[in-house]
């Protein structure tokens, strides 16, 4: 092989490791603070934050 298709090599592995530690991160559960925001008229928010 060559020099760069090592490199290249080496860079997918990296690569394909913070695929898999961001997929494995975005599996999480994510409970991200309220913001609380209204529309137009200020009738009701535009985010409903689940429950807990």
């Amino acid at each position: 092989m060559t020099h760069l298709m090592l490199a290249v090599r080496e860079e997918v592995e990296l690569l394909w490791e913070q695929i898999k530690e961001l997929s494995e991160r975005n599996q999480q559960p994510c409970y991200a603070p309220a913001v609380e925001r209204t529309n137009s008229q200020g009738s009701a928010p535009l985010y409903t934050p689940p429950p807990l």
